[in-house]
């Protein structure tokens, strides 16, 4: 699990700044009436949206912009049609790239996912190239000084998570992805704030490449990010300890 604490933090070193919060906020309300609109509006009975929801409040989300998103699903404020979509590839060095996008436009997501790992030196692959590389999973992470490792441990495990790792500063929780929801309802009453909680892909193996691979790797999946329709970007990068991904 160590290539994913480092991947993870880095991930949310980028996405805690303020600039980005309104871009964060739009996917997840993109997720969250995805999932109302294939499973209905009530989160007791559908597991999906109970997902999203968890996730847009560890990202601080509030509470009337997801009733908001809720309804919009349902058809209650109305709204468009989201189709999902996955593409599959390769960045430079040998990184599998995978990304998850919700669009109302499928020729121009697909244009422009091309259109990025075109230009930034990656390549797209077929259906299954890569994502054989992932395994689905529930992911919690806590700030290592804010929390106590064994407390997160008790809880966690008691709960049918299935590992707890403390590196770099960040302790991951990781469940099964159907005990996620279970998981995260057990250890939201103890009062600890999340840095993230969210239903992932984590590689199995994580690619090492140098530092001016690294820089390359990070400009196509920031580039990816970026865009309006990508909901998710994983990847199988492990950066060099010295690399500054906020260079």
């Amino acid at each position: 699990m160590s290539g994913h604490n480092k991947w993870s933090t880095i991930k949310h070193a980028k996405g805690a700044a303020d600039a980005k919060r309104g871009a964060l906020f739009t996917k997840l309300i993109k997720e969250i009436s995805i999932a109302a609109s294939m499973g209905g509006g009530d989160p007791n009975s559908n597991p999906r949206l109970r997902a999203a929801i968890v996730k847009a409040r560890a990202a601080s989300m509030p509470k009337d912009n997801i009733e908001r998103a809720i309804k919009k699903g349902t058809g209650e404020l109305g709204g468009g049609t989201f189709e999902e979509l996955v593409y599959e590839g390769y960045a430079q060095g040998g990184v599998a790239v995978l990304v998850e996008v919700l669009t109302d436009n499928h020729n121009r997501a697909a244009a422009n996912v091309r259109n990025v790992f075109t230009k930034n030196g990656g390549n797209l692959g077929s259906s299954g190239s890569v994502s054989r590389m992932f395994d689905r999973k529930g992911v919690i992470e806590y700030d290592a000084e804010k929390v106590s490792e064994d407390e997160v441990m008790e809880a966690a495990l008691d709960a049918g998570a299935e590992d707890i790792v403390n590196e770099d500063g960040i302790i991951t929780v990781t469940t099964d992805p159907n005990s996620f929801t279970q998981v995260v309802e057990a250890l939201e009453p103890k009062g600890w704030e999340a840095l993230s909680a969210e239903v992932s892909m984590v590689p199995q193996m994580y690619t090492q490449v140098d530092a001016e691979t690294a820089a390359k790797v990070k400009k196509l999946l920031d580039r990816l990010e970026e865009d309006d329709d990508v909901q998710n970007v994983w990847s199988t990068v492990e950066y060099p300890d010295d690399f500054n991904p906020e260079d």
